[in-house]
């Protein structure tokens, strides 16, 4: 089974942007009981302030990523920082290297962007991306954003660039 062949940029309102969105709602809702209702605005998402993207195999959209600048999160000591919003691989493409590929986009087209930190916010009932981001380098940080409340949240971090001196 062959990786992704590529990664497009497309506004939240694009129609595989959509779909797959609604796909990973459905998978919250077995996983926690319910869709993330984290507050989304499709301006987040176009630049310079984020970007969404579609990753597609053979034709087929099979995963989504997106970043969005959180200048209010401060995280291994800067104040500008991108959140990873709606990381997704559909069951069909999961094994093959796409979250790991989408992963490593989503932190290249923000650290160019000007981000000098990547965010997350996960949960306890996704142990696979709990995994994925550790094993790529992200170290665990203070909860915030919309489930900061929660004791599944789980949120993370990883520097882009140099810190300043």
């Amino acid at each position: 089974m062959a990786i992704m062949h590529t990664i497009a940029r497309v506004s939240l309102s694009h129609e595989h942007a959509q779909r797959l969105v609604a796909e990973v709602q459905a998978e919250y809702v077995v996983r926690y009981g319910g869709a993330d209702n984290t507050p989304v605005d499709a301006e987040e998402f176009e630049p310079p302030r984020g970007a969404f993207y579609v990753g597609y195999r053979d034709g087929e959209p099979v995963a989504t990523g997106a970043w969005r600048r959180r200048d209010d999160v401060e995280a291994l000591g800067s104040m500008h920082c991108a959140e990873i919003k709606r990381m997704y691989v559909v069951p069909r493409a999961r094994g093959i290297g796409a979250a790991r590929r989408m992963l490593a986009h989503l932190e290249e087209t923000a650290a160019a962007a000007g981000a000098e930190v990547m965010v997350l916010e996960t949960g306890t009932a996704q142990p696979e991306a709990m995994a994925l981001y550790e094993s790529s380098g992200y170290t665990p940080i203070a909860g915030f954003g919309h489930y900061a409340w929660s004791p599944q949240n789980r949120c993370y971090a990883k520097r882009l660039v140099p810190a300043h001196k």
